[in-house]
């Protein structure tokens, strides 16, 4: 009797995602930065904002593990308590810009009256660069937590916008769609139900892309001058505060700059290994 051939199943997407070594060690980095930025502050381990002018500029040691900055407030409690803001910062614009590009790409690719404005207009927005486009914005607002999340918003948006339009253009001419226009569904309950649910994954890898980028704009802005105010801790504003004692205190910079390099490059690394688990021909490939 003749064996019936198995079927080869495809990896699933848990099996895919943690099949690359980097993409596990950079979700677990991730992780445990978000975890000591939120959960350690809350158990004041580090007298956090508390003033030594006695200790100002200490180096790193026992009594303050990161150092001491110029008004001898510890480090790493301040890193840890700037972590937060620069975490959300990044996380409500990627949700925001997304929301946002996910509207317009929609309208984009479905009605072809709106197509042509919509795209000259994402097409002009992305002509500048980001940052160029976020300090213009940011000067324009003002620099306070708020408003740089809605400049980096609006200066990302575009990203989402191009992806959900193109999907969209391809997503709407298959044969369910033609079936659900046919059986009388509503304009709306199409493009959510049936164009929407099936463009969702290259806008989550956007959305992880994003959150990287927001953080590094942020950091960048702040840095400047014309980010977030400087009552505001954040990653970016230790860094400012830093520069002008980099002769004899460098870990001022560079402890905050590791911590921005290492949530950013997790996030990269984490988007790269969403793409390949949600992209079909990648996981064929894979």
């Amino acid at each position: 009797m003749a064996s019936v051939p198995s079927i080869h199943q495809p990896p699933g997407f848990r099996v895919v995602l943690m099949a690359r070594r980097s993409t596990v060690i950079a979700l677990a980095c991730f992780v445990l930065i978000v975890l000591a930025c939120f959960l350690l502050p809350a158990l004041d381990l580090t007298a956090i904002g508390k003033m030594s002018v006695r200790n100002r500029l200490t180096p790193p040691g026992a009594e303050y593990f990161l150092g001491a900055d110029a008004f001898g407030r510890d480090v790493l409690g301040r890193l840890l308590v700037a972590g937060q803001t620069s975490l959300q910062i990044g996380l409500v614009v990627a949700i925001l810009s997304s929301l946002a590009g996910i509207v317009i790409g929609l309208a984009a690719g479905f009605f072809r009256r709106l197509d042509t404005p919509l795209s000259r207009l994402i097409d002009a927005m992305m002509a500048f660069p980001d940052i160029l486009l976020a300090l213009s914005l940011v000067a324009i607002f003002g620099g306070t937590v708020g408003n740089v999340i809605l400049a980096l918003s609006i200066v990302y948006t575009p990203r989402v916008a191009r992806i959900v339009r193109a999907s969209t253009l391809v997503v709407r001419e298959l044969p369910y769609v033609e079936a659900a226009r046919a059986l009388g569904s509503s304009t709306l309950t199409i493009m959510v139900t049936h164009v929407l649910r099936n463009i969702l994954s290259p806008i989550l890898v956007q959305a992880t892309f994003i959150f990287a980028y927001a953080m590094l704009a942020e950091a960048g802005l702040t840095f400047l001058g014309v980010g977030v105010d400087p009552s505001t801790p954040t990653w970016g504003a230790m860094v400012n505060e830093g520069r002008q004692y980099i002769d004899n205190a460098f870990f001022l910079i560079l402890f905050p700059g590791i911590a921005i390099a290492l949530s950013v490059l997790s996030l990269q690394l984490v988007g790269d290994g969403l793409r390949d688990a949600l992209d079909p021909k990648l996981n064929k490939e894979t």
